[in-house]
C-alpha cells in the first residue's frame, strides 16, 4: 500500500510538472497567448495518466517506476520541444502517444519472454542486415552516411539493429559456462567467437558509416552483457584493448574520425566552422548558469541541431543547469530501477536482455551528455525520451516495455 501512496505522490509531481511547463509556454506565445500550449499540456496529461492507469490495475507486480520516470523524461523534453519549434513538438508527442501504445501492447500481448531465447539465427541475420542497410542505400546526414528514406519518413536503421543485436547477444550468451565446466579457457573462448565476429561487423559498419556514436553505444553494449554472461573481467580487458586499435585504425583511415577528435581537443579553434555545433553548445551551458534564463527567454536557436542533438544545451541555457543536472539524476533513477529487473528476472536470457536494454539507455545518454558539455568527442545521437526523434521514442519504448514486462513477474518492488 506504500508503494502505491509513493506512486500517486510522483504520479501528482508530473502533473504539476506538465501544467506549469505549458501554462509558461501559454503565456509566451508569440502572438499573445498560445492556446496549443494548453491544449498540448492536457493531452499529455491524459495520455501518461491512462497509461499509468492500465499498468498499475492490470499488471499490479512489476516496477512501476520505470514507466513514471520515464514521462518525467518526454514531458521535460516535449516542453522544451515546443518552446523551440511548436510543429517538431507536435509530431513528437505523435510519437510519444505511439510509442505508450508500444509500451502497453508489449506488456499486454507478448508472452514469457523466455520463450524468445531460442530465436538466436533470427536476430542476427536481422542485427546484420539493419546494420548494412545504411552502408548499402543509406545517404548521408550530419557527417554519417546511415539515414534511409522511406515514402518521405527517414530514420536510422542502427536504432532498430540496437534491439536485435541485444536480443542477439542475450541468445548467444545465455547458455556461456553451463556445458564447459572443467574445460579449457579456449573452449570457453571458442564459444564467444561467434557472437564476437557478429559485434566486430556491426562496429565495422558503424565506422564505415562514420556512425560513431552508434559505434561506441554498440561496444558499450557489448561488453557489459560479455561480463555479466562470463563474469570474467579478462575478456573486457580484451574487449578494450580491440576497440582502441580499432580507434586507432579509424583515426588513421577517415578523415571525419581525425576532425572529431581535433574538434573535441580544441573546439574554439574550429569554433567558426566544424567545431560550431560544440562551441555554441558550451556558450548556450555557460550562459544559463545554475537557474538558466527562463523559458522563452534564451538564445538556444543558435545551436545548430538544437532539437535532437543539442537539447540538453537548450534546457540547461532556458531553465538552468540545475535542471541539467536534475535530468541526469533522473535517468540515472530509471537505469536503477531498469537494473533491478534482472535481479529478479527467473532465466538467463531475460536477465541478459534486461541487463542489455538497461545498459543501451544509459550509454546512449552518457555518450551524448558526454559530447554535448565537450567531455568526449562528439557523437551524433539523440538523448532517449527527451530529444526529437520518432524511431528514437518507438525504439525507447519499446526496450522500456520489454524491462516491464521482465519485472512483471510477481515479484514484489519496492
Amino acid at each position: 500500500m506504500e508503494k502505491i501512496k509513493e506512486e500517486r505522490k510522483l504520479l501528482r509531481y508530473t502533473y504539476l510538472l506538465c501544467i506549469v511547463l505549458f501554462i509558461n509556454l501559454f503565456f509566451i506565445g508569440k502572438d499573445g497567448f498560445d492556446k496549443g500550449a494548453i491544449i498540448m499540456g492536457a493531452i499529455i496529461c491524459l495520455m501518461f495518466a491512462y497509461s499509468h492507469f492500465i499498468i498499475r490495475r492490470f499488471f499490479p507486480d512489476g516496477d512501476k517506476y520505470i514507466l513514471l520516470f520515464s514521462n518525467v523524461l518526454a514531458v521535460i523534453g516535449m516542453a522544451m520541444l515546443y518552446r523551440l519549434n511548436s510543429s517538431v513538438a507536435l509530431k513528437q508527442l505523435i510519437f510519444y502517444a505511439v510509442g505508450i501504445a508500444i509500451f502497453i501492447l508489449v506488456v499486454v500481448l507478448f508472452p514469457n519472454l523466455a520463450k524468445f531465447g531460442k530465436y538466436k539465427y533470427v536476430y542476427m541475420v536481422c542485427t546484420l542486415v539493419l546494420m548494412s542497410l545504411g552502408s548499402i542505400l543509406g545517404k548521408s546526414l550530419y557527417g554519417a552516411k546511415n539515414w534511409i528514406s522511406i515514402g518521405g519518413f527517414t530514420f536510422q536503421p542502427s536504432e532498430f539493429a540496437k534491439l536485435a543485436l541485444v536480443a542477439y547477444l542475450a541468445a548467444a550468451l545465455q547458455n556461456y559456462g553451463e556445458n564447459l565446466k572443467g574445460k579449457s579457457e579456449f573452449m570457453k573462448i571458442k564459444s564467444l567467437i561467434e557472437p564476437g565476429i557478429v559485434v566486430m561487423i556491426s562496429l565495422g559498419f558503424m565506422v564505415k558509416q562514420t556512425d560513431l556514436g552508434s559505434a561506441l553505444l554498440f561496444f558499450a553494449i557489448s561488453i557489459t552483457m560479455l561480463y555479466i554472461a562470463t563474469s570474467n573481467f579478462k575478456y573486457v580487458l580484451v574487449c578494450i584493448g580491440l576497440f582502441v586499435i580499432g580507434g586507432f585504425i579509424s583515426y588513421k583511415l577517415f578523415g571525419h574520425v581525425r576532425l572529431r577528435f581535433m574538434i573535441w581537443g580544441d573546439p574554439w579553434k574550429y569554433g567558426n566552422n566544424e567545431g560550431l555545433q560544440v562551441v555554441q553548445s558550451l556558450i548556450s551551458i555557460a550562459s544559463g548558469g545554475l537557474f538558466g534564463t527562463g523559458l522563452g527567454l534564451g538564445y538556444p536557436k543558435m545551436v545548430p541541431v538544437v532539437t535532437t542533438d543539442f537539447i540538453f544545451s537548450a534546457i540547461s541555457e532556458e531553465m538552468g543547469l540545475l535542471t541539467g543536472i536534475a535530468i541526469l539524476i533522473l535517468y540515472f533513477l530509471l537505469f536503477y530501477r531498469c537494473m533491478r529487473v534482472p535481479v529478479y528476472s527467473k532465466d538467463k536470457f531475460t536477465r541478459l536482455l534486461a541487463v542489455g536494454y538497461s545498459t543501451m539507455i544509459a550509454a546512449q545518454v552518457l555518450v551524448i551528455v558526454g559530447g554535448v558539455v565537450g567531455a568526449i568527442p562528439l557523437t551524433g545521437i539523440t538523448l532517449p525520451l527527451v530529444s526529437s526523434g520518432g524511431s528514437s521514442m518507438l525504439i525507447t519504448f519499446f526496450s522500456l516495455g520489454i524491462l516491464q514486462k521482465i519485472s512483471e513477474d510477481g515479484q514484489s518492488y519496492e
